[in-house]
């Protein structure tokens, strides 16, 4: 029975005439990802303005989703494995529209954090599922690294069409219609994913072990948790406890996964020096960029004054630059090497963030575009070829345990992003000195401090203006600094663990 099933697996499969259609459909799933994620950069200053979250709250806002996708990940990973990835990913996505549905009608900040949160559990079966199928549709090395970079550029594409899609919907609707247009997405997704996926999965699975599942989302919940508020508020005995239960929540996963023997992920894994090179790159190059994007559309809209339609414009360098290097980075590796392509890209991406540090409110675009051009194009070469060599490094059978351990890796760098530089942020933004009869408000995020002046008399009103944009610009200007640091921290990380990587030239063996 296994051997019939795997045998029709690679008959459907390899060299399948329907695969590029399919890998379009896995495309949909991973656009409307990348574009929920830019979208609510732009309208968290409507947000901001309707539901009055403090500052912390308008972090976890921004960071629930990506707390809880990165919990679940690899538990998700592992039960595409086992229960089949197409299914998995349908279930996924009619959940992630309904979901969306919450997000939009949220009324209070505490709503919207649960709501957010709830989409990240629906988040977490889509993104291991696509690139899990990717490794099961495309046998051939050259082409598999060819659809890699059409999935990755597919995320970079969703990082244009999510600003400008959402500025057209800000300027005629409310900010919950950011969160509706998910629905037909997901429901053309789920129609055509019916009939033109091949389902895939582990002939030999083994049991889904919900104690790992618990240890897993405990241990990542947990540590973010403590090192985003210790960011905020310095250790306190709660944070303290939240990171020790974390940490101890991890080794007991850890240890558990060893002794299992079918684990959710084999933490073997990581005994390869290339597979650990492309986690770590990849995590250290996420948590450098995040922070950052994150309060970048707050800087073209709250302190240069652009509608949003114009930030969303602003921003379509990054996803040009990252489609172009998404399409060639594969073979660029084959013609250099791995190491040269992730690390210098790498390279230069920090030393494009470090050009932000010069950022002033009046900073002039030239610098912006050209700095996130750049930016997306460093990073689209180094994920597609890290992508490729973390999928590529264990049977087909754990592609999607692979898959979710690479997505792991992004979404807890995008969590500590936001939490680490976006705690920079706030912290210099909060000290700034307004005039007499400055509102509490407007020391707790920037959007506060617009929505407080709009009720305040002109002089007082420019005034506070003045000061909380400056503020604010400093700790962009900071943060910037911190990730161009960590980006070339990543570059020489890159550097030494890939040393010998290869992209695979030969057809994966069965």
């Amino acid at each position: 029975m296994t051997s019939s099933l795997h045998t029709a697996e690679k008959a459907g499969t390899e060299r399948a005439p329907g695969r590029w259609i399919a890998l379009g459909v896995l495309v949909l799933a991973v656009l409307l990802v990348a574009v929920d994620a830019t979208v609510l950069g732009l309208a968290t200053p409507y947000l901001s303005e309707d539901l009055q979250p403090s500052g912390t709250q308008l972090l976890w806002i921004g960071d629930a989703y990506s707390f809880v996708i990165a919990g679940l990940l690899i538990s998700m990973g592992s039960l595409g494995d086992r229960i089949g990835r197409k299914r998995l990913l349908l279930i996924g996505a009619t959940a992630f529209g309904l979901v969306s549905i919450l997000n939009a009608y949220a009324r209070t900040p505490e709503m919207m954090i649960v709501a957010r949160a709830l989409l990240g559990v629906a988040g977490a079966t889509l993104m291991p599922s696509t690139l899990a199928l990717i490794r099961n549709l495309f046998q051939d090395p050259r082409e598999r690294s060819l659809a890699i970079g059409i999935w990755s550029a597919a995320a970079s594409a969703g990082m244009a069409v999510g600003p400008i899609v959402g500025g057209v919907l800000l300027e005629h609707f409310w900010w919950g219609s950011v969160f509706l247009i998910n629905l037909p997405v997901m429901a053309l997704l789920v129609v055509v994913g019916i009939r033109m996926l091949p389902e895939s999965r582990n002939p030999s699975p083994g049991p889904w072990d919900l104690p790992s599942v618990f240890l897993s989302l405990v241990g990542m919940v947990g540590v973010v948790y403590a090192i985003k508020e210790a960011a905020a508020d310095g250790f306190t005995r709660p944070i303290l406890a939240a990171g020790v239960l974390g940490a101890a929540a991890l080794y007991g996963f850890v240890r558990r996964q060893r002794a299992l023997p079918v684990p959710l992920v084999d933490v073997r894994l990581f005994r390869n020096r290339g597979f650990s090179g492309a986690v770590v790159a990849n995590l250290l190059t996420i948590l450098g960029l995040s922070g950052l994007l994150f309060f970048l559309s707050q800087y073209l809209q709250l302190v240069q004054d652009r509608r949003p339609i114009e930030a969303g414009i602003a921003e379509l360098p990054a996803a040009a630059g990252a489609v172009v290097a998404g399409l060639i980075a594969g073979a660029a590796a084959r013609r250099f090497s791995v190491r040269a392509v992730v690390s210098g890209g790498l390279a230069v991406i920090g030393l494009s963030l470090a050009a932000l540090t010069t950022l002033t409110q009046s900073t002039g675009y030239p610098l912006i575009g050209t700095t996130l051009l750049v930016v997306g194009f460093g990073a689209g070469l180094s994920f597609t070829v890290t992508s490729d060599i973390i999928l590529t490094a264990v049977p087909k059978e754990q592609a999607g345990a692979a898959s979710a351990v690479s997505e792991t890796a992004y979404e807890l760098g995008t969590a500590l992003g936001i939490a680490l530089l976006g705690s920079v942020v706030t912290n210099i933004y909060q000290d700034f000195t307004g005039p007499a009869g400055t509102p509490e408000a407007a020391h707790e995020s920037l959007a506060g401090a617009v929505v407080a002046a709009a009720h305040l008399p002109a002089d007082t009103a420019a005034a506070l203006l003045q000061a909380a944009r400056e503020s604010f610009v400093d700790g962009v200007a900071l943060a910037a600094g911190v990730g161009a640091g960590l980006l070339l921290l990543a570059s020489a990380v890159a550097w030494f663990l890939l040393r010998g990587q290869k992209l695979t030239t030969e057809p994966v063996q069965h």
